[in-house]
This record gives structure tokens, C-alpha cells and sequence, in this order.
């Protein structure tokens, strides 16, 4: 039996990972975090689309700064389950980001290998600073030591949709993160 979620009941959703409160509560206390670490300055959000809007949109309403917003999108997943360890830039920034702090807004990391294609393009661009603040990282999976300043939670390395996570483009819209198995 899967888990009945938003009105869905599907198979393929195993069990609810994070619940919609304890996400809108995280995305609160991250929210206060980087307002109090970027106390009277700008910084800008970076959204990696698709996956990360919904929680961008959440943490910048948690956060009390007069914050910008751009987004670019990567491609490592396709409809597949699992990273093919290529990465491209799909859409770039509109805005310019030298002499800016920058913080990547990340839906989940678990290969690492799209953040540290992010943070060598987005380096070579002159900014300030850049910080990272992933939704989720999931255990053990990192190819590469990474450095995030801000996580929401640490998973275990199940695929994963809800609240912008997705797989062949469904459950974006589901309110919590559930796992996902698709042999079920």
C-alpha cells in the first residue's frame, strides 16, 4: 500500500520522509539564520530550478533582508532516478553577480557533482562570496567534500519528491517529501 499524500494515493510513495510542518518550520529557522548572518546587506538568492522554487519562495519570505532573486536550471537527472554525472547549464543568470554575495539555493545535494559545477561557473563571475543552503543533502553520497553553510535536513540516500522534488516531472506540488520507489 503507498502513501496517501495530498489526496494521492500512489504506489510509489513509500512513506513520508519530512512532513509539511517540520519543512515550513526549517525553512523558517534557515530563514532567521541567514538574516541575522547577512544582517544590513543583500545578499542574492540563487534558485536552481525546477526542484528549488517552492523552497525558495518560502525562505525568502523567512527572510528579513531586502533580498534579490535570479534562478538558473542544470540538467544531471533527466527523467532517470539517478544522476548520469553530467552536468549543462540550461538557463543562466540574468543578473550580473560580480562584487554581489551570492547564496545557491539547492533543492537536495547528493553527488555534489551539479554544486560544484555551479560554484566553479559562479566563482569565475567575481562575486563577493558564495554560500550554499540545500534543502536536503543526502548521506554519503558526495563524490567531492563540499561546503554548505546552511542545511535543512540530512537524508538517507532514497530518491525522493515533494515540495519541488520531482520524478518525470510529478509530485513537484506535494505539500511534504516522501520516498520514492518505482518498483513498487
Amino acid at each position: 500500500m503507498g502513501v496517501r499524500a495530498f489526496g494521492i494515493d500512489d504506489q510509489h510513495l513509500s512513506a513520508i520522509l519530512i512532513s509539511e510542518k517540520e519543512l515550513q518550520d526549517r525553512v523558517r529557522e534557515l530563514g532567521c539564520q541567514i538574516t541575522r548572518d547577512f544582517q544590513n546587506r543583500n545578499p542574492l538568492l540563487i534558485a536552481i530550478l525546477k526542484g528549488a522554487y517552492p523552497f525558495l519562495a518560502d525562505l525568502a519570505r523567512a527572510i528579513d533582508l531586502a533580498v534579490e532573486i535570479d534562478f538558473m536550471a542544470v540538467a544531471s537527472y533527466g527523467s532517470a532516478t539517478k544522476t548520469s554525472g553530467v552536468v549543462r547549464l540550461v538557463k543562466d543568470l540574468e543578473i550580473d553577480i560580480s562584487d554581489r554575495e551570492v547564496i545557491i539555493v539547492e533543492d537536495i545535494i547528493d553527488s555534489g557533482l551539479t554544486l560544484s559545477f555551479l560554484q566553479k561557473s559562479l566563482y569565475a563571475r567575481n562575486p563577493i562570496s558564495i554560500d550554499v543552503c540545500a534543502l536536503l543533502v543526502k548521506e554519503g553520497l558526495q563524490k567531492t567534500k563540499l561546503d554548505i553553510k546552511y542545511t535543512g535536513f540530512s537524508i538517507p540516500p532514497d530518491f525522493v519528491v515533494g515540495y519541488g522534488l520531482d520524478v518525470e516531472q510529478k509530485y513537484r506540488n506535494l505539500p511534504m517529501i516522501c520516498t520514492y520507489s518505482p518498483n513498487c
